[in-house]
């Protein structure tokens, strides 16, 4: 059983502080002591409810990943395995895994309480009054691997599958989460990726927002707006509900 999800923002060591700080702005949060060998392991700490965001300095370009919380490792392993899923290291703190597509994922042992209740919503509220919460991954996926890793993470999560407004896009949903997944399929081949979307009350506000902090537009669609964050990282403001998604 997936207990909790995390939303793994790795950005690169360069651009790190400038990211911490940008997220932390927009989710209206703030940023936990570094931890790990590096210090390169931070959350972002809402300033009520649990987290869900984690952020790692990281060689290279980054991206995302995913960390879920299970209640029995040796069995979450078994079972992503069994469905398709690589093993790419362990650590006996938590195994890093990669989907059949190609999608990096760490399980990790469980420390929550049982019979912890659902998670309140955490939203945050820019300078203006615009409501927004960073609500989803949105895990890109090539035409060639669409299927395989939409079978893959509804069998492993177990959540709701339910097509999205548009074709290229369904959704898993999972009960006391704080994170969707978004499957969408691309247009061209290519290797797996993920981004992350905020829902906002205000797409047009936000992005504007985000933008005086340092972000990037790069581009606007009827339901949302593309942007980058200070480490060049892609995301999308979208024009859902930010409390109920």
């Amino acid at each position: 059983m997936i207990r909790w999800t995390w939303a793994f923002l790795d950005r690169p060591v360069d651009t790190f502080a400038d990211c911490a700080r940008f997220w932390a702005q927009v989710t209206d949060s703030t940023v936990s002591p570094p931890r790990g060998d590096h210090d390169e392991f931070i959350t972002l700490l809402p300033a009520t409810g649990p987290a869900w965001i984690k952020m790692q300095a990281v060689d290279g370009d980054g991206g995302i990943h995913l960390d879920l919380d299970v209640d029995d490792l040796p069995g979450a392993i078994a079972t992503a395995t069994g469905l398709g899923a690589r093993v790419v290291a362990e650590t006996g703190a938590y195994t890093v895994l990669e989907s059949p597509a190609g999608q990096t994922f760490c399980l990790i042992p469980s420390t929550a309480p049982a019979g912890l209740g659902p998670a309140p919503i955490t939203v945050s509220t820019a300078p203006d009054g615009t409501v927004t919460r960073l609500d989803q991954v949105c895990l890109d996926l090539s035409p060639a691997d669409i299927d395989a890793d939409t079978a893959f993470w509804q069998a492993l999560t177990d959540w709701t599958h339910n097509p999205g407004r548009r074709p290229e896009f369904s959704r898993l949903r999972g009960p006391d989460q704080p994170l969707h997944f978004l499957l969408q399929r691309l247009d061209e081949p290519g290797p797996a990726g993920a981004h992350v979307d905020l829902a906002s009350s205000n797409v047009a506000a936000t992005a504007a927002w985000h933008e005086s902090l340092g972000a990037t537009r790069i581009a606007d669609a009827e339901h949302w707006t593309v942007l980058r964050d200070p480490g060049n990282a892609m995301y999308c403001v979208t024009s859902r509900d930010p409390y109920t998604g």
